[in-house]
């Protein structure tokens, strides 16, 4: 029997056959080849440098090549240019001494021989300083380039500017007087332009306190004593007020304050129409008040009256129709004698009484 022999390969043309190089690739390849020749050059006639971690830099070998021993184990220990906390080199046998735990770097060990007592059991600025909770959210906003005296100053002039006040004020300047705003009682120019921009009212510091009409009156006085609802008093362009915060409780809402005479000018002329109006529909609420308050109340003593007649009526059933007081025994059980405190007669026998039928009973020390 012949052996079998395998047939010779057919000599066909690839498909996926390499076309020739363009002379641009040529040029790019031989770029390439000149670059990387420069750069083992230079790499060879180096020492050889030490990375952090302590190991020799070298040349990354071929696939499937390995690395003399040479290249890979020095007696020369690496000098080091930082502190390495958390990569050190395994044949440094320097020692150092235990490193605290990653957790504990930013622990704050507080001597109190030099702290001070605030008698209360907290810390003060000066000895807690690192505490972000007592510094200043102000001082964050702070620019580096400003000293802290700098910054004082630029935050004095924007509230001078914010509140038009001292050289921002519009009323100061040399055509003031012909287009500048004037108080409405003395003419001066020096108005406050906080009131001027919320109730559209010009008036002068001075003004405001000689004046009842320039009071502030709450929201709660405008609704007692002008009886006005809360849709108009929320109503900025028929009322206009201003917002302050509460003296009482700083997280309670801000209060509103409006101007006593745009308030009565409002009430009085607009909404009652006169002033004996609105005291006859003040003194009008007033009686209605009464009159519930005192409805409410005769409610409460006819409720208790129905119950104390219901008990009553109850006792008189269940005496068998009886006349019966209040307190009296009611249940048909058997009497039980509660007898008083016992009192000494003149022939020296104890005398006790039933509290409830009066029986008597006579005791006697043998």
């Amino acid at each position: 029997m012949e052996r079998q022999v395998t047939p010779p390969q057919r000599a066909t043309a690839r498909p996926n056959a390499r076309s020739p190089q363009t002379p641009e690739e040529e040029s790019r390849l031989k770029a390439k080849a000149i670059r990387e020749r420069s750069i083992a050059e230079e790499t060879s006639s180096q020492p050889a440098s030490r990375i952090s971690a302590g190991y020799l830099a070298s040349e990354s070998p071929a696939a499937g090549q390995k690395r003399n021993h040479a290249s890979i184990s020095n007696s020369e220990k690496a000098t080091r240019t930082e502190d390495l906390k958390t990569n050190r080199d395994a044949r440094d046998t320097t020692n150092e001494g235990i490193l605290p735990a990653r957790k504990f770097k930013k622990y704050v060990d507080h001597d109190f021989s030099k702290m001070t007592d605030t008698k209360g059991g907290f810390l003060n600025t000066d000895d807690d300083p690192f505490n972000k909770a007592m510094q200043n959210p102000n001082k964050d906003d702070k620019p580096s380039h400003m000293t802290l005296k700098e910054w004082e100053r630029h935050q004095l002039l924007k509230n001078l500017r914010r509140r038009k006040e001292g050289p921002f004020e519009p009323g100061l300047g040399l055509g003031a007087k012909e287009r500048g705003k004037k108080c409405t009682d003395c003419g001066s120019l020096e108005i406050d332009w906080t009131w001027d921009e919320v109730f559209n009212v010009q008036v002068c510091q001075s003004c405001k306190g000689k004046d009842e009409k320039y009071t502030l009156l709450t929201k709660t006085a405008c609704k007692e004593d002008y009886m006005l609802t809360d849709p108009e008093l929320k109503d900025i362009d028929l009322l206009p007020h201003m917002s302050k915060p509460n003296p009482h409780k700083s997280h309670w809402h801000d209060m509103n304050l409006f101007l006593k005479f745009q308030v009565e000018e409002y009430a009085i002329k607009t909404k009652w129409g006169s002033e004996e109006a609105m005291d006859a529909e003040f003194e009008k609420r007033k009686a209605d008040q009464a009159k519930q308050k005192m409805k409410k109340f005769k409610k409460g003593v006819m409720e208790l009256k129905k119950k104390t007649m219901g008990e009553s009526l109850r006792r008189k059933y269940q005496a068998g129709g009886k006349t019966a007081q209040f307190g009296d025994r009611i249940d048909d059980g058997k009497h039980v004698h509660t007898y008083g405190v016992g009192l000494e007669g003149d022939d020296g026998a104890t005398v006790r009484t039933c509290t409830e039928c009066g029986m008597e009973i006579v005791e006697y020390l043998m």
